[in-house]
């Protein structure tokens, strides 16, 4: 399990697995857990190169947003490996 501490986001922390490249367990600490259990279950099972592009840049304050801040979470998984 990676964790990642988000930033300008009012979710706090983001938890999620990764197996052969494909994203798996994803969790939310903080933020609205509707939309966020909702973003959970629309990448379960897809691989990080195709989540990244759909969520990056995604606005919603402070110039980011919880599904832009999992996209930064990804890219830096991809970086350390």
């Amino acid at each position: 399990m990676y964790t990642f501490n988000t930033h300008g986001t009012c979710s706090r922390q983001i938890m999620y697995d990764v197996e052969n490249g494909v994203v798996k367990g994803v969790k939310f600490i903080g933020g609205c857990l509707g939309n966020l259990q909702g973003i959970s279950k629309l990448v379960e099972g897809r691989k990080i190169e195709e989540i990244i592009p759909l969520l990056e840049g995604i606005k919603c304050r402070n110039g980011t947003s919880c599904p832009d801040q999992l996209s930064k979470a990804l890219k830096k998984h991809l970086e350390e490996k």
